[in-house]
């Protein structure tokens, strides 16, 4: 498994919004619906993305691409000053900036929203209203607030089948888009994270070295074996100490601790997802049983698996993860615990 695949092996779109987006000027939307991740592609006209706070207005041509990280408020306008006049809340509901309801009236056909049948700029928009899971985790902390591709800087193919697309009403239109979301998702990151600018995560930059890399994909790819430094460094080719030594300072952390993290984030995801007993999440994530298992996320997270999966499925403040909240770091420690 390469650095891009674990990275991506959470976030699968399941019944994502998806629409078209037609505006005439003047116009300006408010975006309040906290989702986790946002993709917005301008294919006529122009867009301006004006994030909260301080940051910089960002300026969408035909075929540029931006990716808002949730759940921080935005804007989208046909101008950086133009007032909002409409306001998206959470699962897409549509509302004046009043409380009067929008959906009906700017309802301009299948998946197809706007003010204007023939407005002059046209986006196109999906939205992950959800992203449960650790491993998802390790993604959104992977992004910028808002991340912005021009259309020279990446050529996607998929972009023409999600415009045909959306507009459809077939049997299992939604999971087609879901799908096609999700593969637009890849081409973005795939070429957002080979930019050196990029500041990707220490873990990915490291993949590109060929002693640590080796390491975490053998990590990555068998979490369940009992791995140890020597029997990494051994695979690897290198010294022990010098495998520790290299690893820490590239990852930021030792070799054994990021394993664990990997090992609780998994086993986290399992035990939320699945009616696994915890003795056999344990065995798949490589724990010698329950009690070890319960041990380590304990000693991490502050709760026993039966309590993490209790609490997921029961709605509590651990399910569905919103970025900017109280949540364990990459290695799987709580807040008090991490590193500066």
């Amino acid at each position: 498994m390469d650095a891009l695949a674990g990275l991506l092996d959470g976030p699968r779109a399941r019944g994502a919004f998806l629409l078209r987006m037609v505006m005439e000027p003047p116009w300006s939307v408010r975006i309040e619906d906290r989702a986790p991740l946002c993709l917005m592609c301008v294919s006529e006209g122009e867009a301006w993305i004006v994030p909260g706070g301080a940051a910089a207005p960002i300026l969408l041509r035909p075929g540029d691409i931006a990716i808002a990280r949730g759940p921080e408020p935005y804007t989208v306008a046909d101008a950086p000053g133009t007032a909002p006049h409409a306001r998206i809340g959470p699962g897409g509901t549509c509302h004046t900036l009043l409380g009067e309801p929008l959906e009906e009236s700017m309802r301009l056909g299948v998946r197809t929203w706007g003010n204007a049948p023939d407005g002059r700029h046209t986006l196109l928009v999906g939205t992950y209203q959800q992203m449960h899971g650790e491993v998802s985790r390790r993604l959104l902390d992977a992004l910028p607030p808002l991340l912005h591709l021009s259309a020279g800087a990446w050529n996607c193919p998929v972009m023409p089948v999600l415009e045909e697309e959306i507009g459809r009403d077939e049997p299992g239109q939604s999971v087609v888009l879901d799908r096609v979301l999700d593969l637009l998702l890849i081409a973005v990151l795939r070429n957002w994270f080979a930019r050196p600018d990029a500041a990707a995560p220490a873990w990915y930059r490291a993949m590109g070295d060929p002693v640590v890399g080796a390491a975490l994909r053998m990590m990555q790819d068998d979490p369940a074996h009992p791995w140890t430094v020597a029997s990494l460094a051994a695979r690897a080719g290198v010294s022990r100490a010098g495998l520790a030594r290299r690893f820490t300072e590239l990852v930021g952390e030792p070799p054994m601790t990021h394993l664990t993290g990997w090992r609780l984030a998994l086993a986290a995801d399992l035990l939320r997802e699945t009616d696994a007993t915890v003795e056999a999440v344990a065995r798949q994530v490589g724990y010698s049983g329950s009690f070890a298992l319960s041990a380590a996320f304990k000693r991490v997270r502050g709760i026993s698996p039966q309590e993490h999966r209790t609490r997921e499925r029961g709605g509590g403040q651990g399910a569905g993860w919103q970025p900017g909240g109280p949540q364990a770091d990459a290695a799987g420690r709580p807040p008090g615990e991490r590193r500066p």
